[in-house]
């Protein structure tokens, strides 16, 4: 018994590293797919992170927060328009995803915004960011930077 359950607990591994390769993650039926970031130049001092949840699960959830090495600050965001002007602005209760729902985060609405970078966001780099739930475990996905995407 002891050996299936560590063939087991290896096999888990094996497919959370393989879904994390291939853009997709998946923790307590919350569900990671389509994420990338940008940033305006090699300069740039701040960035954005956009991502798909989606809520497989039967309870609703809510992404709190999220927390990365290469930022200084990290902040889940939001647009609102504010007399005449679009305003970003921190979603200080986070973001809901209802059980069966999904929260599309994509430019010029949600996204985790990146502030004070350590390092440039250029074409090709690599990172890790934590995603934190209201209910779910906090997840660790890998987020790759790719300037040319819409």
């Amino acid at each position: 018994m002891l050996v299936s359950a560590k063939i087991y607990k290896n096999l888990s591994m094996i497919i959370g590293a393989v879904g994390l390769s291939v853009g997709s993650a998946m923790a307590d039926g919350i569900v990671v797919t389509d994420v990338y970031a940008i940033a305006s130049s090699p300069m740039a001092k701040a960035g954005a992170t956009f991502v798909s949840l989606k809520n497989e699960g039967e309870t609703d959830d809510r992404l709190l927060s999220a927390t990365s090495d290469v930022a200084k600050r990290v902040e889940v965001h939001t647009h609102l328009m504010e007399d005449g002007v679009m305003m970003m602005r921190e979603a200080e209760e986070g973001f809901p995803i209802p059980a069966g729902g999904e929260l599309l985060m994509k430019r010029g609405g949600k996204h985790v915004m990146l502030m004070g970078l350590n390092t440039s966001l250029t074409q090709s780099v690599e990172f890790t960011l934590t995603l934190k739930f209201e209910h779910a475990e906090p997840m660790t996905i890998t987020v790759p930077v790719d300037l040319e995407r819409k």
